[in-house]
């Protein structure tokens, strides 16, 4: 199976999937930001749960807090993301209510 240019610095997975919302392997095309995080959750049936953290800044004390959200991204049978694997996750198209990302690297 052929192996597409997603457009991003990342290199494809070794294993390959039928997957149609594989960026790699099916027809989902990628845009927009790129966050990086920890699978807290993988018991969805091709999604996981990635929790991201990062710094906030508040002007009125001009310091940064530390934040953190919970995002849902599918995950393709060539990645195989599991619970604590630190993952790279890509925005896309929606994909179902709750899914706007995929992941792109594990």
């Amino acid at each position: 199976m052929v192996v597409k240019n997603i457009g991003l610095n990342v290199s494809p997975p070794v294993k390959t999937c039928e997957d149609e919302y594989c960026p790699f392997h099916g027809k989902l095309s990628v845009r927009g930001k790129t966050l990086r995080g920890v699978v807290t959750s993988d018991k969805m049936t091709r999604t996981i749960v990635v929790k991201h953290e990062y710094l906030h800044y508040l002007p009125k004390y001009m310091r940064y807090e530390k934040r953190r959200s919970k995002i849902m991204a599918h995950n393709p049978p060539c990645m195989d993301a599991k619970r604590g694997d630190d993952v790279t996750i890509a925005e896309c198209r929606p994909i179902s209510k709750e899914t706007s990302f995929v992941v792109i690297k594990k």
